[in-house]
């Protein structure tokens, strides 16, 4: 199973998302998005919630958008 980092990695460069613009969707500060990403720290419990919500809500945007067509 894929671990939180490289979801949010894959979620961020898939939909070419700046590092920058994951930390204010995630109401943290730009360096806590780039220690993630650089494996120099792991996201809190509550942070992980909100990075899953945040992967989560976009696949379902990209669902429902697809269904439409």
């Amino acid at each position: 199973m894929m671990d939180i980092i490289a979801k949010l990695e894959k979620y961020r460069l898939e939909n070419k998302i700046p590092q920058q613009e994951v930390a204010i969707k995630l109401g943290v500060a730009f360096s806590t998005v780039n220690r993630w990403l650089n494996r120099k720290a792991k996201p809190n419990k509550i942070q992980s919630y909100h990075i899953e919500k945040l992967i989560k809500g976009k696949n379902e945007r990209n669902k429902k958008n697809n269904k439409k067509d």
